[in-house]
């Protein structure tokens, strides 16, 4: 078995006909649906009560805001883009020889669009409110939060992997983007209080950009990338199963 830079596009990717515009133009508006939700949740929370997500109640409303936001961006592009939502995701599809290195770069420029445009619009419908950049708790450190993001990352990945990329399970509809949605929510509920749980590049890129804090930044891209392309090579070559 090669990887995705080798070999032709696989069944995930012939699931839909789309074109790469076309495929990209979906996972710019499903990761702005997506990073918008996330995003304009812990800025409410923030708004509203003192501590914001840091507090417990804080921390669930985040998760179920994150859960039903990817549940929903992911159904809508499923069809059309695969629903990646994510660069990490992309990149373990590229590893799995899933999709193509041409689709994999357009949909990495989709999402980081995608993520900047919903923070920015975030700011201007909050009225110069900044989405906070993804960020280190007191008492983590770098590596602490890198483990955590490849972890969770990787559970994400193999989890998109057999729901909607595994022939097996192709009727699975509406129960895969839920159980993909219901992975993030819950690692968000683990790892939250520690690093954030991005778990995804675009995420975290956007607020980073519009407030420009850039620090352990690396963080949130090396850990998800190694997390998802891990995932789908481990996937790939020991449980897909070829049709």
């Amino acid at each position: 078995m090669g990887i995705g830079m080798v070999r032709e596009e696989g069944e995930w990717s012939r699931k839909n006909e789309s074109d790469d515009l076309t495929a990209a133009l979906a996972e710019f508006i499903s990761t702005l649906m997506f990073v918008f939700a996330g995003e304009g949740a812990s800025m409410a929370i923030e708004k509203l009560a003192t501590g914001g997500s840091a507090t417990p109640a804080g921390l669930v409303a985040v998760a179920l805001a994150r859960t039903f936001a990817l549940f929903v961006a992911i159904s809508v592009s499923a069809n059309i883009s695969g629903g990646h939502i994510n660069p990490a995701v992309t990149f373990g599809a590229l590893m799995g020889g899933q999709i193509t290195l041409l689709r994999g770069i357009m949909y990495w420029i989709a999402q980081l669009l995608g993520s900047t445009v919903a923070c920015l619009l975030l700011k201007f419908a909050t009225n110069g409110m900044t989405s906070s950049a993804y960020s280190l708790s007191a008492g983590v450190g770098v590596w602490n939060a890198f483990v955590f993001e490849i972890v969770m990352t990787f559970g994400l990945v193999y989890t998109v992997y057999a729901t909607i990329a595994d022939p097996r399970n192709a009727g699975m509809g509406i129960m895969a983007p839920m159980a993909i949605a219901f992975i993030v929510g819950a690692n968000v509920l683990a790892g939250g209080a520690f690093d954030g749980a991005s778990m995804n590049p675009a995420v975290s890129f956007g607020p980073a950009l519009v407030s420009w804090s850039w620090e352990n930044q690396w963080v949130y891209w090396a850990g998800p990338l190694i997390g998802g392309g891990l995932a789908g090579l481990v996937y790939e070559l020991f449980f897909i199963e070829k049709i």
